[in-house]
């Protein structure tokens, strides 16, 4: 099948974008599994290490806008390829930092470009199909990060533990700089619009459906975070399970992951709402059955499952999102990982003050059951806001 656009192939393009998602999906949440490594090393506590990873969700928010904005004349191929190559170099850094401060430094500086790669390659893959298919198109490009959730991850930390820490770094700038040649030679050549500017796609945030869109993906899936970032502890202090079940766990998480942009991008191509609807409504009861189960891990593997799938949330809000600012989606697009990566920061830090509390390891379900709902309502917002600028647009 061959696209309207500069004769692009879509499959292949798709496949290019994907290795980006797949590289900085292995570079995001390795760091996590190699962490004990590089604390070592370096010398420093894993509570101290673990600053290495808000430094680069704290790059990720700050710079997917920043980039968007400031690139907004850019070509959208000119874009993608500069970004990648970008994070080549500065995860290649990261592998070869002799300092604890500089390695810190350097993962902040590789999550600047997060945000507004998958936020423009969503936009490049979703302007190669008909518009009937644009979410699927999403889900595609996404499949990189939740592929390297299933099967990068662990092979990075492999890597890392068998040939040094450093090395799983040093895969990420090889796959990155893949991506970015890939990228290259198989994107559509196509100019930026005519009029695209930063101020025009700031004047976007000026409408209260896209800032009620980004709340729900900020709230609505900080629940699937608070659980993800617990479950270790919940398989080994409260169902007695060993370590070793651990990996397999987070692994039946990612193919959920990994299913739902499937799923998610289907349902979203006949509604984006009501699809977004039933993820939560979804999501909230999976995290109702993770309270209820969390003793037995023979319980806990279907539901975690289940819980993955509605990570395909990102996919159906970012099609919303670029609906919403069709006219400039750029910043919009971008933000919508800045909004999950506010996410993946209160769920953990509402779960933990649960803890703190003496609720106990189960009650991280129940805080994700309440941030699920609470998206439910900032949905139900939306959609009741969204009737009068429907009617004016019927009108």
């Amino acid at each position: 099948m061959q696209s309207t656009q500069s004769g692009a192939r879509p499959g292949l393009v798709m496949l290019a974008l994907a290795m980006g998602g797949f590289a900085i999906g292995v570079a995001e949440f390795a760091t996590m599994s190699i962490l004990p490594y590089f604390s070592a090393d370096f010398g420093v506590s894993e509570a101290e290490a673990g600053h290495a990873i808000s430094a680069y969700a704290l790059g990720v928010c700050l710079g997917a806008p920043l980039v968007a904005l400031l690139s907004a004349r850019l070509p959208r191929r000119t874009l993608l390829v500069s970004l990648m190559a970008y994070y080549a170099v500065i995860n290649g850094m990261s592998a070869l930092m002799p300092g604890w401060g500089g390695f810190a430094a350097t993962r902040f500086l590789a999550g600047l470009p997060h945000g507004a790669y998958f936020g423009v390659a969503g936009l490049m893959a979703a302007s190669l199909v008909p518009r009937g298919k644009r979410a699927q198109a999403v889900g595609r490009v996404m499949l990189g990060l939740t592929v390297a959730t299933v099967l990068g991850v662990p092979l990075a930390n492999i890597f890392g533990a068998v040939l040094g820490w450093r090395w799983t770094f040093a895969i990420v700038t090889v796959l990155a700089a893949t991506c970015a040649i890939m990228v290259h030679f198989l994107a559509p050549r196509l100019p930026a619009a005519e009029d695209a500017s930063p101020m025009r796609e700031l004047a976007t945030l000026k409408r209260r459906q896209i800032w009620l869109t980004l709340a729900i993906g900020g709230i609505g899936a900080g629940g699937m975070f608070c659980v993800y970032t617990y479950l270790a502890s919940v398989i080994m202090l409260h169902a007695g399970g060993s370590e070793a079940v651990v990996p397999i766990m987070l692994m039946i998480f990612g193919i959920g992951m990994t299913i739902g942009q499937f799923v998610c991008g289907w349902a979203a191509d006949k509604s984006i709402m009501g699809a977004a609807f039933w993820v939560l409504v979804v999501n909230a009861l999976m995290m109702l059955a993770f309270w209820a189960v969390a003793g037995n891990l023979w319980l806990i593997a279907p539901v975690l499952l289940v819980i993955g799938i509605t990570g395909g949330l990102s996919t159906i809000l970012q099609t919303r999102l670029m609906d919403l600012a069709a006219d400039a989606p750029t910043l919009s697009a971008a933000l919508n990982h800045s909004a999950f990566n506010f996410a993946n920061a209160l769920g953990p830090m509402l779960g933990g003050l649960a803890l703190m509390s003496g609720a106990g390891w189960p009650s991280v379900g129940l805080v994700g059951m309440g941030l699920s709902l609470a998206g439910l309502v900032i949905w139900a917002v939306a959609v009741l806001g969204d009737v009068p600028r429907k009617s004016a647009l019927a009108g």
